[in-house]
């Protein structure tokens, strides 16, 4: 059965292939794979996406992020919304962003929502809906684990990423490591750029400067005095340029302050055949295998440590490991397995009975 599938983005990042943010390349993802299987894809997401299927595009916001900014973003997301769902035929709604309980639908619809970040980073009211039909997953055992207790989650779907892809032959290493994510305190970037003093190697750091006030705080504070001739921000880059990045860094450094719920930077370094040396933070442990993929390692000193070890991993277990465990491919087949069955109980009759769909208990 064809279905139709509304997938909503963050209000403030665009989706792309190329889009800094985690979320948005699974959004990308998942739009091309409902394309490529002969289903209807709709994505709300703001302009300057791109996208397979069908953008339902919303007006980017000019200037700062502040809360009058954010504000407006989120009410333009709710009105798209409404209207796609009083002119089109909707199976599932899939909400991906932080704020999704600003912009829940009326009742009438399945809604999925995947929480992609930090449990604590997302408001209680975001955990104890009274909508029906509404669906809560992570991405991660150790992100669900975080979940307030008490919290209703179906089983949750692993991240991937396209792992053939990012397979290319630049001709070896160089002699620099990278970081490359969204550029702000919480990523922990200052901590790299201080560990690849300590050991004396060139540094990239690559990633996209939203203009929250924050992060621009951030980045002027502690990323710019640290920056030298060896030690360098190239700013954001898209896919391809990611790949060449990955491929040809002796390692990829991902120092996390925050509790991360997953990390498809680390996943995709594994796949261009890079070790990653991370923080313990959250779900890193689960991604990385100690000595095996790379190292987990807490502060300044013993990344640098780590940093010399790092010809120790072989960059073949690297692949192995990417191809066996973190494949967009799989991740795809498991949520259109969940759109098929939240549209079936959608479209049960009311007085029938119907089985509960397997939940967790967080």
């Amino acid at each position: 059965m064809a279905l139709s599938i509304l997938n909503v983005a963050y209000p403030f990042a665009p989706v792309s292939f190329d889009s800094a943010g985690g979320a948005e390349q699974v959004v990308a993802q998942l739009d091309a794979a409902l394309v490529a299987a002969g289903h209807r894809s709709l994505v709300i997401a703001c302009e300057g996406s791109r996208v397979r299927g069908t953008l339902l595009a919303t007006r980017a916001i000019d200037g700062v992020l502040d809360n009058k900014a954010q504000a407006e973003g989120r009410a333009r997301h709710r009105e798209a919304i409404m209207s796609v769902l009083a002119r089109e035929h909707i199976d599932v709604v899939h909400l991906h962003g932080l704020d999704f309980a600003d912009y829940l639908p009326p009742p009438g619809v399945p809604v999925l929502v995947t929480l992609h970040l930090p449990p604590s980073w997302y408001p209680a009211r975001a955990f104890s809906s009274s909508r029906p039909e509404t669906y809560l997953h992570c991405v991660s055992a150790s992100q669900a684990g975080a979940c307030p207790s008490g919290t209703s989650l179906l089983p949750f779907i692993p991240n991937g990423v396209p792992v053939e892809e990012l397979h290319i032959d630049v001709g070896g290493k160089e002699d620099f490591v990278l970081s490359l994510g969204r550029i702000c305190a919480e990523k922990g970037f200052h901590l790299a750029l201080d560990a690849a003093g300590q050991a004396d190697v060139p540094m990239l750091l690559a990633g996209h400067l939203y203009d929250y006030p924050a992060h621009r705080d951030y980045f002027r504070d502690c990323i710019q005095p640290r920056l030298d001739a060896t030690r360098r921000f190239v700013g954001p880059v898209g896919f391809a340029e990611k790949r060449k990045l990955l491929s040809r860094a002796r390692a990829l450094l991902v120092p996390s302050l925050a509790p991360e719920t997953s990390s498809l930077v680390a996943m995709e370094a594994l796949a261009c055949g890079t070790p990653v040396i991370a923080s313990s933070a959250g779900a890193l442990p689960d991604v990385i295998e100690h000595g095996r993929t790379g190292f987990i390692a807490d502060g300044i000193k013993a990344m640098a440590k780590a940093i010399a070890a790092v010809e120790q991993i072989d960059p073949e277990d690297c692949r192995a490991a990417a191809r066996t465990r973190f494949s967009a491919a799989r991740t795809n087949a498991l949520y259109l397995e969940r759109y098929h069955e939240l549209a079936a109980r959608r479209v049960q009759p009311a007085a029938s009975v119907q089985e509960p769909l397997a939940v967790n208990a967080a």
